[in-house]
């Protein structure tokens, strides 16, 4: 099973059934064609042949998929730029720019309450000094780390103060003719961390058959990721933490205190990724590690660069839960009439109870 993230994942692998119900097990293929008569499995090995045609088909739209998403990259791109420039302040949209009308009446609702404790909490303060107003929209990528638990996993306390300084993130595509990949710019102002301004992971992918197993192929995948070194400034590295121990000398008896870097859990390790074995030979931790870069990558890339705002006020997220509760409600249902089944074995018929479930499809 390769080390990567299909990027047209969705589509579930389903056990053959037999006609009177849902078998325990997949019935071997291999068991099934040696069944077959010679003649009627020679003309298997023709159909095979035409779908090992169609995967490199495929692999062929997947290429040209990719061309059009550099192209409309290209299209978001002044969009984007002008999010960067709002969030860091650089730039003050008009009051046109600015007028949003909401469809949602309980908002609109609590916006006119919220408005109004406003003004009371203004009148209060109307002898204070005069505050200045926050420029652009503090800590909006960080609110957003904060917000979305794959990446709130990843983050630690000590990032926090740098991320606050990140200004925008972007996904770059592969040039046409080179290898397909993607690559996220992680763009940074001047702070007292580190010296880059920009820090980059390159994703790579793979959007063509297997040759030893084309069935296999169900459009590209992440195979492999490359991240950058990041030029610390001195005592700043969050990656690793400096620790005391105690030595006792075997002969003398004395003791003696040394110090010794040792890795530490931060975002930042996002940037020195675990990499895939030339063999493909890697321990289980170390899979699983990968696989999860490879998601987060792809998260980046699908979801949080196109709709940062969404994330940052929370909207997307709750259409992430009710995707999730969706899921939730129909896996309770399954486990329900499970347990209806071994209730009512003297009930009535029920034909629904008889029917083959089918194996259930985690959607991404």
């Amino acid at each position: 099973m390769p080390l990567g993230m299909d990027a047209t994942k969705g589509k579930g692998d389903q056990g053959m059934q037999a006609p009177g119900g849902q078998m325990d097990k997949p019935v071997s293929f291999h068991f099934l064609e040696s069944m077959l008569p010679k003649v009627v499995k020679r003309r298997v090995h023709a159909l095979k042949k035409l779908q090992v045609q169609c995967a490199n088909i495929e692999a062929k739209f997947y290429e040209e998929v990719h061309e059009l998403e550099r192209k409309y990259a290209a299209l978001y791109q002044p969009l984007f730029e002008k999010r960067r420039d709002v969030v860091t302040g650089t730039v003050e949209p008009t009051d046109e720019e600015c007028e949003w009308h909401s469809d949602r009446e309980e908002e609109e609702e609590l916006a006119e309450e919220v408005k109004e404790k406003a003004a009371i909490e203004d009148s209060k303060k109307e002898e204070a000094p005069p505050q200045e107003d926050p420029k652009g929209i503090p800590e909006f990528w960080l609110t957003i780390f904060k917000s979305v638990d794959m990446l709130s996993d990843m983050l630690q306390e000590h990032d926090e103060p740098i991320l606050k300084h990140l200004k925008d993130i972007q996904v770059k595509f592969s040039e046409p003719g080179q290898p397909m990949s993607f690559t996220l710019e992680f763009h940074f102002e001047p702070n007292g961390f580190f010296n880059n301004a920009v820090l980059t992971k390159v994703y790579k992918m793979k959007s063509e058959p297997d040759t030893s197993d084309p069935f296999s192929f169900e459009g590209p995948e992440i195979i492999d990721c490359e991240g950058c070194q990041i030029d610390w400034h001195k005592g700043k590295d969050v990656t690793v933490k400096t620790i005391k121990k105690k030595q006792k000398h075997k002969g003398r008896g004395t003791v003696r205190t040394v110090t010794k870097q040792v890795p530490n859990d931060s975002f930042f390790n996002f940037f020195n990724p675990v990499k895939v074995s030339p063999d493909g030979e890697m321990d289980e931790d170390s899979e699983f590690t990968l696989a999860t870069d490879f998601e987060i990558g792809h998260f980046f890339r699908e979801r949080i660069v196109p709709r940062a705002v969404l994330y940052f006020t929370g909207e997307a997220l709750e259409d992430d839960e009710s995707f999730e509760e969706e899921e939730l409600e129909e896996g309770d249902e399954e486990e329900q009439d499970d347990d209806g089944d071994d209730d009512d074995d003297e009930g009535d018929f029920d034909p629904k109870k008889e029917q083959p479930q089918p194996a259930e499809c985690k959607q991404q």
